[in-house]
């Protein structure tokens, strides 16, 4: 099985050891961690990493990598089979695993993130900017039409495959990467970030994350999910919290 996932990172950090895998330095660092390649070779985009994040290293990919499935993933954020909560590094999805799975699926994705009380859009316009999200549509509707429909209805929906990850087969990945790097370029140059937060500024990555599955739909690929295993533990209540003070700030704003 010739099949490649890269591994994200802009720090040095634990990385599976599985020929499968392989970790793609990203960001603006001078030092690369040995073992790692780093995503300004080749063709690349690797100086738009703060405001694309982990999507230098797919593009880097997409252009210089030649295997029959590429993959992404995050060097905190693995496909797993099942999560173990006592041995994270244990439960990392290996090569053997993958050929199996992919025998039967040309794509894998996450599981995906359910918000309950918020849609799509109004999780990330209480998070970050409309203006991401409305320019993006613009977008859609004048490049890509047929894809209007699946992007209004993932707007609607609460839940959604998130962290950008994914493995596919190479020709889908290839059409799905023109695809949304054509939509990205687009919204960078119709976007004004000038005045966005460090973190807001990182648009084109979060816009990317609500653009899979509309893709997805669009083409009716079938797919498979896998866990998710988080490599440091996750601050749920923290999180909660801050998702529920955005919620209650947006309420009172709209009355």
């Amino acid at each position: 099985m010739n099949a490649k996932i890269i591994v994200v990172s802009h720090k040095k950090y634990w990385m599976p050891d599985d020929e499968i895998y392989l970790p793609v330095f990203v960001g603006p660092a001078p030092d690369m961690p040995e073992g790692f390649v780093r995503d300004n070779t080749g063709d690349n985009i690797s100086e738009k990493n703060p405001n694309f994040c982990e999507l230098t290293g797919l593009y880097w990919a997409w252009k210089n990598l030649d295997a029959d499935y590429l993959g992404l993933a995050h060097y905190r954020r693995h496909f797993s089979i099942k999560k173990n909560k006592i041995d994270k590094r244990g439960c990392v999805l290996t090569g053997k695993q993958l050929e199996a799975i992919l025998a039967d699926t040309d794509v894998v994705l996450p599981k995906p993130r359910n918000y309950f009380i918020e849609t799509n859009y109004s999780q990330y316009v209480h998070a970050h900017h409309a203006e991401d999200l409305d320019t993006t549509r613009e977008i859609i509707s004048e490049m890509y039409p047929g894809y209007l429909k699946a992007y209004d209805d993932s707007m609607k929906r609460t839940t959604g495959h998130r962290f950008n990850m994914f493995i596919m087969k190479r020709e889908l990945e290839d059409a799905y990467c023109k695809w949304l790097f054509d939509i990205l370029f687009e919204l960078e140059k119709r976007l004004d970030i000038s005045q966005y937060s460090k973190n807001d500024a990182r648009a084109f990555g979060f816009v990317s994350e609500r653009l899979l599955d509309v893709w997805i739909e669009t083409n009716d690929i079938k797919y498979r999910e896998l866990p998710c295993v988080f490599m440091e533990n996750q601050n749920w209540l923290k999180k909660g919290s801050a998702f529920v003070m955005r919620k209650l700030k947006a309420g009172r704003n709209e009355r």
